[in-house]
């Protein structure tokens, strides 16, 4: 699809769509703030380790919004900072290639930290930049990147930061309203979890980066000469010569520089901030809700701001992403999925769908158990309804920022099979191709598949989930031989009802065939005709019926779908398992 060709969404939208609502108010005050000139997003991203699934949010709310202003006609920049000039904080755990040993670099910038063992990358900093980014590509995110260890050691930002140093006192009154602040008690029906105390407690004024020292306030760190890490103290500095003078508690070593040569140090986060506000001209950038309780860095950085001639952006506050079955995500920890884990299931557009469908400051959850079946089952429905017309507007722009860009379609599954009888097939198969087209064909024996290229990349998504996140001991196995002592237990009521299912075997080879049998055999067994409703009776004899089906094919009392599973293990070996 060509670029002007793609619609906007606001048209179909209604009230209850974030998006539109959010560009309306970012074009307004782009045009009140900077006429004539692109619309400026921004996100920022700190390449500190794993970046996660909670970060993506970070970038997919002002990705949404630059997105449909991009579809309205209008010019607009997304802007990523990547924060490789930050410190290097902390051996983040469960890394692969990473031990203890690495802690030697903490102080360091994370652009001068070596990447982890066996990465093909230059430092740990694009180590972790070229998952993202890779990740961002596929989900067809436009951005512009821009590298903070590039802008300072360039000296681009000299100016700023010289004018921040001559105006350290007006920076430091601001910082001083918030240093003995702290957050008011948040009302909760529960405790705070380990990752939402991390949260608040680094969400105040008076944190390492606020650049209060004994020798006076100085909004600039400099990374030190002699060992290259930011455990220094401006000990002394000039306005009228620039001249700096620091000491390093690290190795000692000190010197005296001139700042308007220097490029090797940084603005302390909460001056580095706003100063980029200002000088990128941002009009919209989100903040997690750590960024909410007073003396934070966007709440502080709004009156910053303004010593560098500029007003702070709007955006939303938006809530924390979490894991099925797992504690929100903090990036510290360790194991938490990124992006680019969740890409690995799940098709790009589906993800998407998931931060597009839900306002910022609604939390929500992504599956990586088997909620991502029934996650995927509501995303078809989803999709029939918007190609027969009946889905409500709201969630038809939700799925058509899903599913395009302003650049066009992102790529999809041809024919999209529903991902539990796919994931059900790829659990018996073993991904062995020759069998998963065999079955898949015999699903609608009308239409039967051609190549499996038709149900990519939807069938590789699924095989992924199979194999990394069921566990092994849950993985269906058909069984090799009849379980001849069950066969020769059974009552006659038991033995009549397999031999109704296997003589309907033939003529209701399909999947909805097979559907059609496995629920009428208890049925007609029952005395019902094979269309009649259950009854609370006959659902516990459906059970009873399905118990033993799985008992026999593959070893438990449960397992996928059971025309799935008939269709999987083939007519022949049905008829041999269940002892005709």
């Amino acid at each position: 699809m060509r670029k002007k060709d793609v619609p906007t969404v606001a048209q179909s939208s209604t009230e209850t769509d974030w998006v539109s609502r959010f560009a309306d108010e970012v074009i307004a005050e782009s045009d009140r703030r900077a006429p004539g000139k692109p619309v400026v997003v921004a996100s920022g991203l700190s390449p500190s380790g794993p970046i996660h699934l909670g970060n993506l949010r970070e970038v997919m709310t002002p990705h949404l919004v630059a997105d449909e202003i991009r579809r309205r006609g209008r010019e607009v920049r997304h802007l990523i900072s990547w924060d490789d000039y930050d410190r290097y904080r902390k051996v983040p755990a469960g890394v692969d290639g990473v031990d203890e040993s690495w802690a030697e670099y903490i102080g360091r910038p994370l652009t001068s930290v070596p990447a982890p063992e066996g990465s093909p990358h230059a430092n740990w900093a694009e180590h972790f930049k070229a998952a993202m980014a890779g990740a961002l590509a596929e989900l067809g995110v436009e951005y512009d990147g821009i590298s903070q260890t590039a802008q300072y050691t360039a000296g681009a930002y000299r100016e700023q930061v010289l004018h921040a140093m001559k105006h350290r006192g007006d920076i430091d009154a601001v910082l001083a309203q918030y240093r003995t602040k702290k957050a008011p008690p948040k009302k909760s029906q529960k405790p705070l979890d380990e990752a939402e105390l991390e949260a608040a407690e680094g969400s105040g004024a008076a944190g390492e980066d606020d650049g209060t020292g004994s020798a006076g306030y100085f909004p600039y760190k400099p990374y030190c000469g002699g060992c290259d890490k930011d455990l220094t103290t401006v000990t002394a500095y000039d306005d009228a010569t620039t001249e700096l003078t620091y000491t390093c508690s690290a190795c000692g070593f000190s010197e005296t520089v001139r700042l308007s040569e220097f490029n090797r140090g940084k603005l302390v986060w909460k001056v580095d901030w706003p100063m980029r506000w200002a000088y990128e001209g941002v009009i919209f950038e989100p903040s997690g809700v750590d960024h909410s309780s007073p003396g934070s860095s966007f709440q502080v950085g709004g009156e910053i701001v303004g010593i560098f001639g500029a007003e702070r952006p709007i955006g939303p506050m938006y809530a924390f992403v979490g894991i099925s079955g797992m504690a929100k995500m903090s990036s510290s920890k360790g194991g938490v999925p990124t992006p680019a884990d969740a890409l690995k299931i799940m098709e790009a557009p589906l993800l998407r769908w998931l931060y597009a469908r839900r306002r910022p400051n609604q939390s929500f959850k992504i599956a990586f158990d088997q909620e991502i079946q029934r996650l995927y089952d509501e995303w078809d429905k989803l999709a029939a309804k918007v190609a027969d017309g009946s889905a409500l507007p709201a969630d038809a722009a939700a799925h058509s920022r899903a599913v395009r860009t302003a650049a066009g379609e992102l790529p999809v599954t041809p024919r999209p099979l529903p991902y539990r009888t796919l994931a059900s097939v790829a659990d018996i198969t073993a991904g062995h191709d020759e069998q998963t087209i065999r079955i898949l064909s015999e699903l609608d024996p009308a239409n039967p598949l051609s190549s499996l290229d038709e149900v990519r990349p939807r069938l590789d998504r699924a095989e992924n989930w199979i194999t990394s996140q069921v566990p092994a001991d849950a993985r269906t196995v058909v069984r090799a031989e009849p379980d001849a002592e069950l066969l020769s237990s059974l009552d006659e009521e038991g033995r009549e009802s397999l031999r109704r299912l296997l003589d309907g075997l033939d003529s209701h080879w399909s999947l909805d065939g097979l559907t059609t049998l496995v629920y009428g055999v208890p049925k007609v067994m029952a005395g019902l005709e094979p269309d009649a409703k259950p009854t609370p009776e006959l659902k516990v004899a459906q059970r009873t019926f399905f118990a033993l089906l799985y008992r026999l094919l593959v070893t438990r009392e449960t397992g996928p779908r059971l025309p799935t599973l008939l269709l999987a293990v083939g007519a022949d070996r049905v008829r041999r398992l269940l002892g005709a």
